[in-house]
């Protein structure tokens, strides 16, 4: 496949089967890699779920610093943190393997049942969000099965990651196979072979499954390498069967897409798809990782397009994601109404885009693998002019809206005059991937311990992959 080199702001010519090359030298892509700005990101970031993590538990709340529950998400994203802050001595590795060991012990031990009260879960799924003290189910969270693959993507890290002879270490494994192992994942096709969103102990399966382009490609990889309740390859077929519905040529190259970044962000923490293609991809030309830079390039040239007006939007401020937001209202803006959301998921390429003038951090610096040309440059602009705000003891806040102005009750966050308005939390499955994803740019190291992870090589194999890594 053919080289595509990119000016600032230009077009990009719709070619199936070329692909976005970098516009910078070797030189200035590691000046990047050691960016101090980049660094303390990753720092800060790091700290947010080692200082606010239970520290008995080992449970990550869903937001800080508003009360909430915890979520497993953000659990399996802290897990994933903790070998980094080792590589990057900011922790040893014996603190690291304690809290990990600590972690895995208490979700190993939770109740699991259908009981709707002091259970965490059900036939190996986690409730969606837990008490971050008893590991129970929150009122009337559900049993979330791509919530549950995001925890076992962090557990399978730490399981790969932690590999030394110690008792402790070697529990660590131990206790990632008992976990990993008792999700019965056959038990979600409820309309098989494609795997249901979720349960309730009231109301029984979710209505959907899940069926790409999205977030839960995990789920099926994970599904598909169980060692104990694995699913048929078919269950794959089923996953890209709607493909062809979310194919765009929306603001650059064609590439499968979805609204909101962390739709291609997430399951890309954990596994590196440079060269690796399924059928799907295959036929098209290209994988998933110049997928993720083709949605990531349709979102700064929608930024450059700006076609709603909003306030600040350019080559260096973009970033549209699920976020916190301001309040459910809808506001006159430049002559016309506006609605806006608090707590939503925003996008702008795909079924269903949505967007009210949010930005949120995440959606740019989890992008950082995969598009850091044109990541950094817009991480230091928006620290420069809007970190006075934003860039407190743990990193980013989550979102920020200049366009939002108006006299009305928040939701959440407060408006700054002459500036719009700001979150208050950080989210822990927005800061995960930003930790993650740093890493995987200076050192790929995520990516490339998740290699030694035989279930996952497994799900991508029972998927149809080849090529790459693989």
């Amino acid at each position: 496949m053919g080289g595509l080199g990119l000016a600032a702001g230009s077009a990009l010519p719709l070619s199936a089967h070329a692909t976005i090359a970098p516009t910078t030298d070797a030189a200035a892509a590691a000046t990047y890699r050691d960016d101090p700005v980049i660094a303390d990101i990753q720092e800060r970031t790091f700290r947010f779920f080692w200082e606010t993590t239970n520290p008995v538990t080992g449970l990550a709340r869903d937001r800080y610093p508003s009360g909430s529950p915890a979520s497993v998400a953000a659990v399996g994203f802290a897990l994933t943190s903790y070998p980094i802050g080792v590589e990057r001595t900011l922790v040893t590795r014996e603190r690291a393997a304690e809290r990990v060991v600590r972690t895995l012990r208490f979700l190993d031990s939770r109740p699991q049942g259908p009981d709707p009260k002091g259970m965490a879960g059900n036939n190996g799924f986690f409730y969606h969000f837990i008490d971050p003290v008893t590991g129970v189910r929150s009122g009337r969270s559900e049993l979330s099965t791509v919530d549950t693959a995001l925890l076992l993507g962090g557990v399978l890290f730490c399981q790969a990651y932690f590999d030394g002879p110690s008792a402790e270490e070697a529990e660590i494994r131990q206790l990632a196979d008992s976990i990993y192992g008792r999700v019965n994942w056959q038990w979600m096709q409820v309309r098989p072979p494609a795997i249901a969103h979720g349960w309730t102990p009231e109301d029984g399966p979710l209505s959907y499954d899940w069926r790409g382009y999205n977030e839960a490609m995990i789920v099926y990889l994970l599904a598909l390498g169980s060692p104990t309740y694995p699913v048929e390859p078919s269950a794959w077929d089923a996953w890209t069967s709607t493909y062809d519905r979310s194919w765009s040529t929306e603001f650059g190259l064609p590439h499968l897409a979805f609204g909101p970044l962390f739709g291609h962000q997430y399951c890309q923490t954990w596994v590196d798809f440079r060269g690796l293609q399924d059928a799907f991809m295959r036929q098209r030309g290209f994988d998933y990782f110049e997928n993720n830079r083709r949605a990531i390039y349709a979102q700064r040239a929608y930024a450059v397009a700006n076609p709603n007006g909003w306030r600040d939007y350019g080559p260096n401020v973009w970033g549209i994601t699920a976020s916190d937001g301001p309040a459910n209202v809808t506001c006159e803006y430049q002559g016309s109404q506006r609605t806006f959301r608090a707590y939503s998921a925003r996008g702008v390429v795909g079924p269903g885009s949505y967007d009210d003038g949010t930005l949120a951090p995440t959606a740019v610096i989890a992008s950082i693998a995969v598009a850091p040309e044109i990541v950094v440059p817009a991480v230091h602009e928006v620290k420069k002019r809007f970190g006075d705000q934003l860039y407190t003891a743990y990193g980013f806040l989550d979102a920020f809206n200049p366009s939002f102005t108006f006299d009305v009750p928040l939701v959440s966050g407060h408006c700054v005059p002459g500036f719009g308005w700001v979150a208050s939390d950080y989210i822990g499955i927005d800061q995960g991937p930003i930790v993650a994803m740093i890493e995987n740019y200076r050192t790929g190291l995520v990516w490339r311990t998740m290699q030694k992870c035989a279930h996952l090589r497994r799900g991508l194999e029972r998927a149809g992959f080849s090529g790459g890594w693989l």
